[in-house]
């Protein structure tokens, strides 16, 4: 899986953060930041609650 972000959509609400910090960062200056771009399936259930809560719904998963 690899995920996108859609940054005209974001607002750095740090939802992603909470659910996946491995994954996700927001930094001081409110810009996220994909840590992990293609994430193992270890971090596959954390990655689709940040997807689900996104408020913005900005972000999304594409199957390699």
């Amino acid at each position: 899986m690899k995920v996108v972000a859609d940054y005209d959509l974001c607002e750095a609400n740090a939802v992603c953060m909470e659910q996946a910090p491995e994954v996700f960062k927001v930094d001081d200056e409110d810009n996220l930041h994909i840590l992990i771009e293609k994430p193992g399936e270890e971090l596959r259930q954390k990655v689709e609650a940040a997807v689900r809560l996104c408020p913005r719904q900005a972000l999304s998963i594409a199957e390699d």
